[in-house]
């Protein structure tokens, strides 16, 4: 039988959610590849952590616990993976795709000479391999990608499924990792949060976003802040229009931006990239505007509008005022 080896990932002393879902995505494709799952916890002090894993859903979790793992740096836990990967022999190796993701993943696979897919939103079994789904262009296309042999290393996306609660218990094993200080390249220096600064959407309870179509900082400014003060709440833009330069990265929402839950949120021009979906599809409803009848956006929307977003919403924004009075 093979193995799915999850990798699981510590964030602010607590298991970061991303790390059940890639349970639920493990716990999900096992049966088609014929494989067990097990799991990895990597810091110092972290048995409660591997305890919570291991019943929920993390099969038989291995515990790499050192000093020198209290933090997260990229030579120490390269080799806890390494061991791990060793002892457990997988044939998947899942990362969630984070920036700690990002940075190891990509080298657990060029050591292991193993084939590598970042970015999945879906994972598959067919014909006894995965396949693995990501967006592509934008999140205009999906692309289906396997692996011509296996073992094969992926990073997956954050919100991209529900956690798996679990219903199996597992075990914990100490994985011992042979480790030093004269081992490592680099060391961890401490956490800095950046200072909060301008918007805070996380606590708003209305929101009206825009995308790349819009074109340029003062369509936001004619199209998308009328209808947002109309409505009495805050304007947001997708990770295309702060990384263009036409708004300040406080108003991105997303996995690497605000993840906001309002009671309204009305997307504008947004195509719904993976990344965009997972820092807002928990609204309670959302409006979709988008003249692509096959915008990803449309599968989480409540209400979709498919049109001209230059139309639609100074219509919907004179609506508002008109049932305001205003």
């Amino acid at each position: 039988m093979g193995t799915i080896l999850v990798i699981g990932e510590i964030q602010n002393g607590k298991l970061r959610e991303a790390t059940f879902e890639l349970v639920a995505f493990a716990r999900q494709v096992a049966p088609g590849l014929g494989a067990e799952v097990k799991s990895l916890v990597i810091g110092h002090g972290a048995q409660a952590l591997a305890d919570d894993l291991a019943k929920k859903g993390g099969g038989e979790v291995l515990l790499a616990d050192h000093e020198l793992l209290a933090n997260y740096g990229v030579d120490a836990y390269n080799r806890a993976v390494r061991a791990a990967v060793e002892k457990t022999k997988p044939d998947v190796v899942l990362f969630s795709n984070t920036p700690s993701g990002w940075d190891l993943a990509p080298r657990v696979a060029a050591a292991l000479d193993a084939g590598f897919v970042s970015d999945a939103f879906k994972i598959e079994a067919e014909g006894g391999k995965p396949v693995f789904t990501r967006r592509v262009f934008n999140g205009k296309l999906d692309a289906r990608l396997s692996v011509s042999a296996l073992p094969v290393v992926a990073t997956v996306q954050p919100g991209a499924t529900s956690p798996h609660a679990g219903s199996e218990p597992g075990s914990v094993t100490r994985l011992d990792v042979a480790i030093s200080t004269g081992d490592l390249k680099a060391k961890f220096v401490k956490i800095q949060t950046a200072e909060a600064k301008g918007v805070d959407l996380t606590k708003a309870d209305i929101i009206v976003s825009g995308g790349r179509s819009l074109g340029g900082t003062e369509k936001f400014m004619e199209i998308i802040k009328p209808l947002a003060d109309a409505l009495g709440g805050a304007m947001g833009a997708s990770r295309p229009v702060v990384d263009s330069g036409w708004l300040p990265h406080e108003y991105q929402v997303g996995s690497s931006g605000q993840t906001v839950t309002p009671k309204l949120y009305v997307a504008v021009g947004i195509s719904g990239a993976i990344q965009h979906l997972v820092g807002m599809k928990n609204s309670n409803y959302i409006v979709a505007i988008n003249k692509d009848p096959d915008a990803p956006i449309f599968e989480v929307a409540n209400l979709g509008v498919v049109g001209d977003l230059f139309e639609i919403a100074p219509a919907l924004t004179k609506a508002v005022k008109d049932a305001k009075g205003l």
